[in-house]
């Protein structure tokens, strides 16, 4: 009895040493600066008591559309039962270039297409207040020969390939996104759109040398009106293809 207590004493000890480890190990690898800090600690308190009203939970899932031509973040949550839901909306204060994608490194375009962001694509250090990185250029982007580095959602209301938020919204956005990884949701879907892809605004823009690329955007973009899931997106031969979502 004594040497099956003392080998169980050793395996509780090795599982409580183990998880102090690995604790320690995400704690030490986790971005953070002492402005994203402040922020953090500023916004979850008012974020908590804001959405406890909307029936939503700070560090719930998270999904982002962001739409050009309106000049719109939209941050989505998602709800008990398993669909996202409609958080807030905030303004983009400014982006670079024109309608359609960035195609290489200094057109001053931002980006249109399928991304994300995990816990290695924030910047907490962002000389333009605090950003996160889109991961452009995708395996879609590549494929095209695309071509550019660092494409951001930051705040400081500047673009050079950007989408830019004021101060106080990246704020709240990058609040947002780090307490959902910290909840353990492995990267947050970004999904970037010239507008918001209705008939009548594909039908506006029919005679635009990207309609065949936004036809394929729209996919997604139904796919996600439909089901209020974001799919899953995947590059195959030249095209996004979309499956249920993970």
């Amino acid at each position: 009895m004594l040497r099956k207590s003392i080998s169980h004493n050793r395996l509780r000890g090795a599982i409580v040493f183990l998880s102090l480890l690995l604790a320690f190990s995400a704690a030490a690898e986790w971005p953070e600066s002492q402005r994203s800090k402040k922020a953090v600690q500023q916004w979850s308190p008012i974020l908590h008591s804001s959405l406890q009203s909307k029936k939503m939970q700070l560090g719930a899932p998270l999904f982002i559309r962001i739409f050009k031509q309106e000049a719109e973040l939209e941050v989505w949550m998602q709800a008990a039962g398993g669909q996202f839901e409609l958080y807030k909306k905030f303004p983009i204060c400014t982006f670079s270039g024109a309608l359609g994608p960035k195609q290489k490194e200094g057109d001053w375009q931002s980006p249109e297409g399928f991304y994300f962001v995990n816990a290695g694509r924030l910047n907490p250090w962002s000389r333009f207040h605090l950003s996160f990185n889109l991961g452009y250029p995708n395996a879609y982007d590549r494929f095209y020969a695309r071509t550019g580095s660092a494409l951001m959602v930051h705040g400081d209301c500047v673009s050079i390939g950007c989408y830019a938020m004021t101060d106080q919204g990246i704020e709240e956005i990058y609040t947002l996104v780090q307490k959902a990884l910290q909840q353990g949701q492995a990267f947050i879907r970004v999904h970037a759109f010239p507008f918001r892809m209705t008939d009548s605004n594909m039908q506006q823009h029919k005679k635009s040398k990207w309609q065949p690329f936004w036809q394929n955007l729209k996919q997604g973009y139904d796919w996600f009106e439909k089901r209020k899931q974001p799919p899953n997106v995947e590059h195959v031969n030249g095209s996004y293809v979309f499956d249920a979502g993970l």
